[in-house]
């Protein structure tokens, strides 16, 4: 089976408000699925219902495929975006503690935390109480915990959140790994740069609905358009500029590049391919840059969600 979580036709009210309606979503196994949408969308909705904490009111959830049930949650790490650490409590005692709690024994639990402490270079922590430490470094103990029973389906919700950009890059590299050792990832985030460095899938809600899902890469080739960013060379710019204008779809570009005498953003038209596009180019300046406008995801997701 090549999805690890599905997610079938899950609805969720509230009273009157519908937080979640008829959303399907398929998580393939080994990979980082991203779950994106506004504030409000019910994406947090969805990562309750997975981790049991809410029931949906119709559809279900099937893990490594079977319906998800309770002793699942031995098989699911969660990193929620609002925090859930004792602050009274001291690091080493709070880690060991919630270790067990997902079944694994002291002496086990001791050896997976030393590694990791080791990992992170935070050995010195054990003893502190987590209200001695940062923002960020509490979340490293969060992460800690989250991850270390080794289970099939990890869900970090803003797990950037607090981090300066050295340690945000640092458990970047750590979620990256847990997927190479076969870790499924579902990734929520409001960070889109976070989005293009670390998802394979995502999945977009908006207002309780889901409105685009499948492979970010899939996703990009849909929604270019065949645009290039052109910085030129040359000593007739505006002579040059015209014969472009005459035979393409011009638009202003807004990259930046040095010593172009002429830059700007040229569209295809429906029979050229780049090739012709740069052939044209070339026989008129000298081409100091010819790049594809490939839509980020933060274009994407804005597009979208004004489009619905």
């Amino acid at each position: 089976m090549n999805d690890l979580l599905v997610a079938e036709s899950v609805s969720k009210n509230f009273g009157a408000f519908k937080a979640l309606n008829n959303v399907s979503i398929n998580v393939p196994r080994g990979s980082i699925f991203g779950l994106l949408g506004p504030n409000g969308a019910g994406k947090t909705t969805l990562i309750r219902i997975i981790n049991q904490i809410t029931l949906p009111d119709t559809g279900k959830v099937i893990l490594d495929g079977n319906p998800l049930v309770a002793d699942h949650i031995k098989d699911i790490g969660y990193l929620p975006e609002e925090r859930g650490l004792y602050k009274s409590m001291k690091v080493g005692e709070q880690a060991l503690y919630l270790a067990q709690l997902k079944g694994l024994t002291k002496s086990e639990a001791k050896k997976r935390l030393k590694h990791w402490f080791d990992k992170l270079d935070i050995g010195d922590w054990w003893n502190k109480k987590i209200q001695e430490l940062s923002k960020g470094q509490a979340q490293k103990i969060q992460f800690i915990v989250t991850v270390l029973h080794r289970p099939k389906l990890l869900i970090f919700d803003e797990p950037f959140s607090g981090f300066d950009p050295i340690n945000a890059t640092l458990i970047k590299d750590e979620i990256l790994q847990l997927r190479e050792e076969g870790a499924t990832v579902i990734f929520s985030t409001h960070r889109m740069e976070s989005v293009e460095e670390l998802c394979d899938h995502i999945a977009l809600i908006h207002k309780s609905n889901k409105i685009l899902d499948g492979k970010l890469t899939d996703i990009k080739r849909k929604f270019k358009s065949n645009t290039f960013e052109v910085g030129l060379q040359t000593t007739n710019s505006n002579e040059v500029l015209e014969l472009i204008k005459s035979k393409y779809e011009v638009f202003p570009a807004t990259f930046k590049n040095l010593n172009d005498d002429v830059k700007l953003n040229v569209k295809l038209n429906g029979n050229d391919s780049s090739n012709d596009l740069l052939k044209f180019l070339t026989s008129k300046a000298e081409v100091h840059h010819f790049v594809e406008v490939i839509p980020s995801a933060n274009d994407i997701f804005i597009q979208t969600v004004q489009n619905n």
